[in-house]
């Protein structure tokens, strides 16, 4: 076994499209928006590849992706042996199972296991006429609304630029919005984030509502929706799942701090 940098999307692809509910993030990645910000890692055997890892560094915290279906054994290798090219600390999305490679003590803070969900259905424009499409001039209103109703969340204003956000407006104030984290319409994926409800507005289905018109929009030109979600986030479990959504796997989330010997 040997760990290879790739370079080649249609390599890259080529596996991960066997499992693509849950590799849709890496997936969305190959596109040439976030593919500048990608490095992946492959774990290869006689020009096979078993495992395949992605790390994100479009952000400033930079991200390591790993999900596998029944190749865990060779995604634990993978971990091993990439563990002196990655950064001294990242946050990491893994296969359950996987987070213990680097580590226990090295696993500085869990946040803990979330859904991948997909959507599993046509999805039907709402014609609600509080809902508009989102755009650069509605940043600030964005930004409000996020650091109010969702202080956790990740948020990149460039992703205004794909049109493809949802915001309700009562009386001129957002009071929710719907976004994506990843949006490919080359490779025909998306996944959804920056879901959030203000909570002066709060019962209204507002996050359905939301999750409905960007679905509708976004099956235009993509062909699979995802998205992430916090187990224990019930509400919008029950949301997603309203709207056509169903789980198709699960993951640890966690900060680690790698004490590897950096290559």
């Amino acid at each position: 076994m040997e760990l290879k940098i790739l370079h080649d999307k249609a390599t890259i692809f080529n596996f991960l499209k066997s499992n693509p509910e849950v590799q849709l993030y890496c997936i969305g990645d190959l596109d040439d928006f976030f593919w500048p910000g990608t490095i992946w890692y492959a774990l290869i055997e006689h020009d096979e590849i078993k495992s395949l890892a992605l790390l994100y560094t479009g952000q400033e915290t930079p991200t390591f992706l790993l999900f596998c279906k029944e190749e865990s054994e060779y995604s634990a290798q993978l971990i091993s042996k990439a563990r002196g090219y990655l950064p001294q600390f990242f946050n990491a999305h893994l296969s359950e199972g996987l987070k213990e490679g680097f580590g226990n003590q090295n696993i500085l803070r869990y946040y803990g296991k979330g859904y991948k969900m997909v959507l599993c259905r046509k999805v039907e424009d709402p014609c609600d006429p509080a809902i508009r499409r989102l755009s650069v001039s509605d940043l600030d209103q964005i930004n409000v609304l996020l650091v109010e109703a969702y202080p956790e969340n990740w948020f990149d204003g460039r992703m205004l630029e794909t049109g493809k956000y949802m915001g309700y407006f009562i009386d001129g104030r957002l009071a929710g919005i719907s976004g994506i984290h990843v949006y490919s319409p080359e490779y025909k994926v998306a996944a959804l984030g920056n879901i959030a409800t203000h909570s002066a507005f709060r019962g209204r289905q507002i996050a359905f509502k939301l999750t409905n018109a960007l679905c509708h929009d976004l099956q235009k030109d993509v062909s699979l929706i995802g998205l992430n979600v916090r187990c224990d986030n019930e509400p919008a479990i029950n949301c997603y799942k309203k709207a056509g959504f169903e789980i198709a796997g699960s993951y640890d989330e966690c900060f680690i701090r790698n004490d590897r010997e950096l290559k």
